[in-house]
């Protein structure tokens, strides 16, 4: 196998950024050559927290992801879909896991990325019909922006229409406009998008095009 004459330093530069509080490292052209190679190789990307600060991939991966806690028995067939914990709840333990100095920027986004109280709606006739099903994700990561607070994508799995044979759709966000798109027939495969994502945290999103995803 081929020597990397350079990986030695890009270590070095992965070493330095995790060992400084705002990911900094010196900006001359060495340095700046480093940062592009790890860029490219996804082993470093641009601090959400910190301008001009930069964040690896592998303190990353030491993060939690946050889902509705009952994810596993939605997609065992244990629960309804409607017994989903809320996406304000899982919003909720995302911000309280942050550091406090986070956590006011953070809410900043809540409605962008939680919504609204979903409000069931009662027809005529007895029947009740219920809002589309929505479940939250956030994942470290970044994107072609970067995240939210923390190093955060946020993104989705839900229903196209509030019909029983809806088709469904999982995208992904970063803090700007940027989104990553997936169609699926059927909740059974948003589903399981839905914990492919989960389990590739973290990632850039441009890497979400190996998982069938399509850009905005």
């Amino acid at each position: 196998m081929p020597h990397d004459p350079h990986a030695q330093f890009d270590q070095a530069v992965l070493d330095m950024i995790e060992h400084s509080p705002i990911g900094a490292v010196p900006f001359t052209p060495a340095y700046r050559d480093a940062l592009t190679r790890l860029y490219a190789s996804h082993q470093a990307y641009a601090d959400a927290d910190h301008k001009n600060g930069h964040v690896t991939a592998r303190s990353l991966a030491r993060l939690p992801s946050f889902h509705a806690n009952n994810l596993a028995a939605l997609i065992a067939g244990e629960i309804s879909p409607e017994a989903l914990e809320t996406n304000a709840s899982v919003f909720d333990r995302y911000v309280h896991a942050l550091p406090a100095a986070f956590r006011a920027k953070a809410e900043a986004f809540r409605l962008i990325v939680a919504g609204r109280v979903a409000h069931h709606r009662a027809k005529q006739g007895g029947v009740i019909a219920h809002d589309p099903i929505h479940t939250l994700i956030l994942v470290p990561g970044t994107g072609p922006h970067p995240g939210l607070p923390g190093n955060y994508l946020y993104g989705s799995a839900f229903q196209l229409t509030a019909d029983a044979n809806s088709a469904w759709a999982v995208h992904l966000h970063d803090s700007d406009d940027a989104a990553a798109l997936f169609d699926a027939p059927t909740m059974a495969v948003a589903l399981a998008k839905l914990q492919e994502v989960l389990d590739s945290a973290p990632f850039n999103m441009n890497e979400l095009e190996a998982l069938g995803f399509r850009f905005n």
